[in-house]
C-alpha cells in the first residue's frame, strides 16, 4: 500500500490533481489501519475485548490524520483556482482501484463479522472509502481533462467529509459498515448490524 500511496501521489503531482493526492494519501491511511488490525490479532490480543475496543479507537483516528490538510488545500484551491490536467497514469491508477477495492472492502467486512470485529469492519470501510475516492479522483481527472478544475477541490472536500463521518462512527463503536452490508450479503445484515448498535 505504500508504494501504491507513491505512485498514485506522483500521478496526482503530474496531473496537479488535488482529488488524486488526497486519494493517493489515503494509501499510508490504509496501511496503518492495516497494522493497527495486525497487532490486535496478534499473540495474547487475539481474544482480548480490550485489545478489540482499542484497535477500533485507533483504526477510527486513522480516519482523522489526512482530512484538515485535504480542507485546507481545497478551500485554498476553491480561492485560487488550480491547473489540472489529465494523464493516462492518473486515469489507469483511480480506474483500477475502482474495480479492485470493493472486492477487498466486502471481503474484510465478511472476514468481521465472522471475526466479530469493528476494527476489521473498519479496515473494510477504508477499502470501500477508497473505491469512493478514486471515483471522485476520476470525476476530478475528467474535469481537468475538459477544463472544469473546480471539481478537483470539490472532490477532496467529499473525500474530506466522508472520513470524518467513518471515523467519528468508529471512535463511538460503530464501524461504519453498518449500512453497507445489506447491500453487500443481506445474509450478514441482522446480525452484524446488532453487533454494530451493540
Amino acid at each position: 500500500m505504500s508504494v501504491e500511496g507513491v505512485v498514485r501521489i506522483l500521478a496526482g503531482v503530474q496531473a496537479h490533481i488535488l482529488g488524486v493526492v488526497t486519494w493517493a494519501a489515503s494509501s499510508f491511511v490504509e496501511a496503518l489501519a492495516s497494522l493497527i488490525v495486525v497487532w490486535r490479532f496478534t499473540s495474547y490480543r487475539a481474544l482480548s475485548p480490550v485489545s478489540e475496543a482499542r484497535a477500533q479507537k485507533w483504526v477510527a483516528a486513522s480516519f482523522f490524520v489526512l482530512a484538515p490538510f485535504f480542507v485546507i488545500e481545497a478551500i485554498r484551491k476553491l480561492i485560487s483556482g488550480s491547473n489540472t490536467h489529465a494523464t493516462a497514469l492518473a486515469v489507469a491508477l483511480t480506474a483500477s482501484a475502482i474495480m479492485l477495492m470493493p472486492v477487498l472492502g466486502r471481503a474484510k467486512l465478511r472476514l468481521a463479522k465472522r471475526l466479530d470485529s469493528g476494527a476489521t469492519a473498519g479496515e473494510g470501510v477504508q477499502n470501500m472509502i477508497c473505491a469512493v475516492q478514486a471515483g471522485a479522483a476520476l470525476i476530478a481527472v475528467a474535469g481537468g481533462g475538459i477544463g472544469l478544475a473546480v471539481l478537483d477541490p470539490i472532490a477532496a472536500l467529499g473525500i474530506a467529509a466522508m472520513a470524518l463521518k467513518e471515523g467519528r462512527n468508529g471512535w463511538r463503536g460503530r464501524d461504519g459498515c453498518c449500512a453497507m452490508i445489506p447491500a453487500l450479503d443481506g445474509s450478514l445484515a441482522d446480525s452484524h448490524n446488532e453487533h454494530c448498535r451493540g
